[in-house]
């Protein structure tokens, strides 16, 4: 079992940055690849970043590479989403989530969410 809370969500300017974390509880957090998936008013879930266990291997989604990374420290049970160059299409709640199988897909916990606003 693994919990999940999302933090560092808000209101900020196009071309603004922001960094996301998530904190996990529960001693396994090592042994699941992580990711970030967001959701925008009216659409589905999509997957934004993934990292892998270990933190060897990442992954994104092709409209946010080379403006967000993904990052984990295990030591402290956390992940985190550092996003640059924000545009107001990426406005949407964002969830942190773990995966037993894979850094794109299998995601069996989620966070709560946290907004992210991106004002023009």
């Amino acid at each position: 079992q693994v919990q999940l809370v999302e933090s560092g969500g808000g209101l900020v300017q196009a071309g603004g940055s922001l960094r996301l974390s998530c904190a996990a509880s529960g001693r396994t957090f090592s042994s699941y690849a992580m990711g970030w998936l967001r959701q925008a008013p009216g659409k589905d879930r999509e997957f934004v970043a993934g990292i892998s266990w270990s933190g060897s291997y990442t992954a994104y989604a092709d409209s946010v590479k080379g403006r967000f990374t993904i990052s984990r420290d295990n030591t402290k049970n956390t992940v985190y989403l550092q996003m640059n160059s924000l545009k107001p299409e990426d406005t949407a709640v964002y969830y942190c989530a773990a995966s037993p199988v894979s850094l794109r897909m299998g995601y069996q916990y989620w966070g709560q969410g946290t907004q992210v606003t991106v004002s023009s």
